[in-house]
């Protein structure tokens, strides 16, 4: 099996290789950090000019996700698109592409800090959403959250073994995790930098994905640098 099951709140879930989270009692799959239009946006700041194929290939992979899963809901964990500028400037076939996407199931745009309002496409726009007894926002908190567990995104976190280059992963802990990005053109922040030493104990797991999800104690990872 290529994807990674483990409980978290009591509840039954899935790391799947391709960095979303499957939530099977729920039928609920949870992506994070999209980032669509990066490549415009780059591009109108002055920045390089990467080829704008990115949207395109992050929504097949999404496609892919929920091809194979049939949610019931999908959550888009935040900075789905890159900015709001980017939003806006998604051209027809995209529109057509998420419309078609997010026929038949409920869909919820969490905000980002990238996209902190709402944007105009199909499904809800919120803060952060409850449901049973996990939240799930855009942004790890570092004290106690308002429920059990707390699911998010936002620091794109990768990892790597010896002889294997870093790989994005999944950070979960006893009541948080932390997605990577879901992004075909979204970098990586290595779990060993300083921002995550909250979430980081005996029983944080690091899972790496790609053609499988790969569990390793994170602190074995930290050990080994």
């Amino acid at each position: 099996m290529s994807d990674y099951n483990f409980t978290f709140a009591g509840a039954a879930l899935v790391a799947r290789a391709d960095g979303s989270l499957w939530w099977p009692h729920e039928r609920l799959l949870c992506v994070s950090d999209l980032h669509l239009g990066k490549s415009e946006r780059v591009a109108r700041r002055g920045g390089a000019m990467l080829p704008p194929y990115d949207t395109e290939e992050t929504l097949s992979r999404l496609k892919a996700a929920i091809d194979v899963t049939a949610p019931a809901t999908v959550i888009c964990l935040g900075d789905s698109f890159d900015d709001l500028d980017a939003a806006n400037a998604v051209t027809d076939d995209v529109r057509a592409t998420i419309t078609t996407l997010q026929a038949g199931c409920e869909w919820v745009w969490i905000e980002g800090n990238h996209d902190p309002g709402p944007v105009d496409f199909g499904g809800s726009h919120c803060a952060d959403l409850v449901r049973g007894a996990v939240i799930f926002q855009h942004i790890a908190e570092t004290e106690a959250t308002r429920a059990s567990g707390e699911i998010s995104g936002h620091y794109h976190p990768k990892a790597s073994l010896p002889g294997i280059a870093a790989r994005a992963c999944f950070l979960i802990t006893k009541n948080r995790i932390i997605l990577p990005a879901f992004g075909a053109y979204t970098g990586g922040l290595s779990i060993s930098n300083p921002v995550f030493d909250p979430w980081i104990d005996e029983q944080t797991r690091a899972v790496l994905i790609g053609k499988v999800a790969t569990p390793v104690p994170a602190n074995a990872i930290l050990k080994q640098r």
